[in-house]
């Protein structure tokens, strides 16, 4: 029995070791059954290709190698005995039909330190479906769609070279998570998909998104409750909602937005609930035909169910709009709706410099709260042009 067990284990090392050789280091989701054609559901095995890395003392590192995989909703959990790399060359894709999904996400790593996903390949949502649904807005009894890409509790990690297209719900979700960058992405998905925010912040500190391209149905970034240390830099939006904070110690630079709901913007909910978002700072972005190229919206409603609550009790202050410049769909380029209940605070405009699109001057408005405005202003914004 000592023997036949000793072979046996000598075999799957072997096994492993070849799996490793052949793939330059990494082990190749086919050798542990995947079939790339599109339909065979390849989720098993790319769970036991990243169980045998994580748990091997040499190898690190999976491979998803050219073709088309199906994946169904699957969890690459850690901790791990070292840095893991997921290394996507080819596409998978999701399951159609929502149903499919009785998790908030489709592809989720967790718990993990030291993590690379990187590639050049893609994460292919197959999103229509749950669009035709209207992802739940407004409804009170609806399964929220998924996730595509979920990074929870992970530090140390870089999202390197990838695409994501046609999520269901948003694209990537870093939640719980430190030190995370996520650079050189592509993300596509029409104009009209619901809820399909390129990068989604929250519960996070010393996150970084970089030299990106984000087309989609909503917020290009955006930031929720318990975000910290953000850096949006020299990422081109649109179509879609914009950049979309409503936390603390955010910069937003080098940044393009074309074709846009909005702009750059903060917003916060009807709510009683009492928060703080302060220390943000939009600076050297270009808005081309934006609807709201400046805005903050304390009375942000997206469903009628809101109507009735009470006015926000966020308090926003030191908020910086430095040199954005372009052009906006409607005549009001800037737009800063702060609550009654809290009045914003220190609100710094400077070198705005913004054209309405239809050849006549902008207009700046504002309520509950004095901007302070310097350098270049077009169009105007102070007490006295309210």
């Amino acid at each position: 029995m000592a023997n036949s067990a000793t072979a046996s284990l000598l075999c799957t090392a072997a096994f492993l070791l070849s799996a490793w050789s052949a793939s330059g280091g990494a082990l190749n989701v086919k050798d542990f059954g995947a079939i790339a054609d599109g339909r065979s559901d390849a989720a098993g095995a790319v769970l036991a290709a990243w169980a045998a890395a994580c748990f091997s003392d040499g190898v690190t590192a999976v491979l998803v190698p050219a073709g088309n995989f199906l994946v169904g909703p699957v969890a690459l959990r850690g901790p791990c005995k070292g840095p893991m790399t997921f290394r996507l060359e080819g596409t998978v894709k999701a399951p159609a039909d929502p149903a499919a999904f009785s998790d908030e996400y489709w592809i989720s790593f967790e718990s993990i330190d030291q993590l690379t996903v990187n590639g050049g390949g893609t994460f292919d949502g197959q999103g229509a479906t749950a669009w035709s649904r209207g992802g739940c807005t407004g409804a009170s009894k609806c399964r929220i769609p998924p996730v595509s890409v979920r990074f929870s509790f992970v530090k140390w990690a870089t999202i390197d070279g990838i695409s994501s297209i046609d999520s269901k719900f948003f694209h990537i979700l870093i939640s719980d998570s430190e030190h995370v960058t996520a650079q050189f992405l592509t993300v596509t998905s029409p104009a009209d998909s619901p809820n399909t925010d390129g990068v989604h912040i929250t519960r996070s500190s010393d996150i970084t998104v970089a030299h990106s391209t984000v087309r989609s149905g909503d917020d290009c970034v955006s930031v929720g409750p318990g975000a910290a240390g953000l850096l949006v830099v020299n990422v081109t939006c649109g179509p879609g909602h914009g950049i979309s904070e409503d936390v603390k110690n955010i910069t937003v630079k080098n940044c393009t937005v074309q074709g846009t709901q909005n702009g750059v913007r903060i917003k916060t909910w009807r709510s009683n609930y009492a928060s703080s978002a302060y220390n943000i700072t939009f600076e050297d972005v270009v808005v081309k035909d934006a609807a709201n190229p400046i805005i903050i919206d304390q009375y942000y409603c997206p469903h009628l169910s809101c109507n009735d609550q009470p006015p926000s009790r966020v308090s926003i202050s030191s908020v910086n709009f430095w040199n954005i410049r372009g052009t906006s769909a409607t005549k009001t380029a800037v737009n800063l709706m702060c609550s009654s209940a809290n009045p914003c605070r220190d609100v710094d405009l400077r070198d705005v410099d913004i054209y309405y699109e239809a050849g006549n001057k902008p207009v700046c408005k504002f309520s509950n709260v004095n901007p302070i405005s310097s350098g270049i202003m077009q169009p105007a914004c102070s007490p006295s042009h309210a």
